[in-house]
């Protein structure tokens, strides 16, 4: 009876205590990878808030130099805001992977709590799917927060930026490409999490993974695209409208439409340079590239292979979890 007084006079605490947005076996999840949580979201925006004072940095320069009426130089040139910007860009898929997809699952398989839970009454597809849940959204919420601010810094003015369109700086983290990106290397620290069982050695594969993976997508970006062909008198200056465009290879041709390597007439003299370049008729510079127009087609071919590269991930993983011993 004392007890049962004690009880009923103490402020109820756990799974039913007041009135939450979260119960049950969501909230459950959210408390138990909370950290992981706080430190993604505060990361997300501590990133937003520096892209945006960037931004308005950047404008105040411009004002100040009169552009575009002037020469405003290379304002983002070593500029250290805009290096710390890329460096969260581009190490927040290695974070999400490593940090919270690895040990998702081999953090409850390792110690013990998935077999607990799933021994409540609670199925397997309800414990994954909030987890998994919780995974993407964080990578979802982050992705599309960064990518919508990033790229509304680096659209009007990316004639200043140092980086192309088609380096990974900018393709991978405007856009569509950013959300995808976290998305699939948080899917791929999941999976690789469910075989490994153990957090340690699940965390070091996602390391390595995600490090080649980035190595291999540097060489898929820029086969997204159809080159193009674009020929003009030798010697003579490229077109202004190919400034931003990204050459992929440049050769010689002559008038019959025969292309030659760029080097084929790189002779020791002048004298047999010019009479490699008679004898082979080359009359023209030719550059195959892939111009700034096909940027938006390609994110979002490359967005579609990421998406389906986490579905894949997804459906091994919820087959995996549900058909073999946790």
């Amino acid at each position: 009876m004392s007890s049962t007084t004690t009880l009923t006079g103490t402020k109820p605490t756990g799974l039913g205590s007041g009135r939450r947005l979260l119960r049950g076996m969501p909230w459950l999840v959210v408390r138990q990878h909370r950290t992981a949580m706080v430190c993604v979201l505060g990361l997300t925006l501590l990133g937003a808030l520096w892209i945006v004072y960037e931004r308005h940095e950047l404008i105040q320069v411009l004002d100040a130099a009169g552009w575009p009426g002037k020469d405003a130089g290379d304002p983002l040139q070593g500029d250290r805001g805009y290096g710390y910007i890329t460096t969260i860009l581009g190490g927040l898929p290695l974070i999400l992977a490593v940090f919270v997809g690895a040990p998702l699952i081999a953090g409850d398989q390792e110690n013990g709590t998935a077999q607990l839970v799933t021994t409540q009454s609670v199925t397997r597809r309800q414990w994954l799917t909030a987890k998994l849940g919780l995974a993407y959204t964080l990578a979802l919420v982050s992705g599309l927060v960064l990518s919508a601010l990033f790229t509304w810094w680096w659209e009007p003015y990316r004639s200043l930026f140092p980086s192309q369109w088609i380096d990974g700086t900018i393709f991978d983290n405007t856009g569509p490409v950013l959300p995808a990106f976290l998305l699939f290397f948080t899917a791929a620290g999941i999976t690789i999490g469910c075989l490994a069982r153990r957090v340690l050695p699940a965390m070091v594969v996602t390391f390595l993974f995600t490090v080649v993976a980035q190595f291999a997508w540097d060489e898929v970006r820029v086969r997204l695209g159809s080159t193009q062909m674009f020929t003009y008198p030798m010697d003579s200056e490229l077109p202004a409208r190919f400034s931003e465009s990204h050459e992929v290879d440049r050769w010689v041709g002559n008038a019959n439409g025969e292309l030659f390597g760029w080097g084929t007439c790189a002779e020791a003299t002048e004298k047999a340079q010019n009479a490699c370049i008679e004898e082979h008729g080359i009359v023209n510079d030719v550059i195959e590239y892939l111009d700034y127009s096909q940027m938006a087609a390609m994110q979002w071919t490359a967005a579609g292979l990421l998406l389906a590269g986490t579905a894949l991930l997804t459906a091994f993983t919820l087959w995996r979890v549900s058909r073999r011993p946790l």
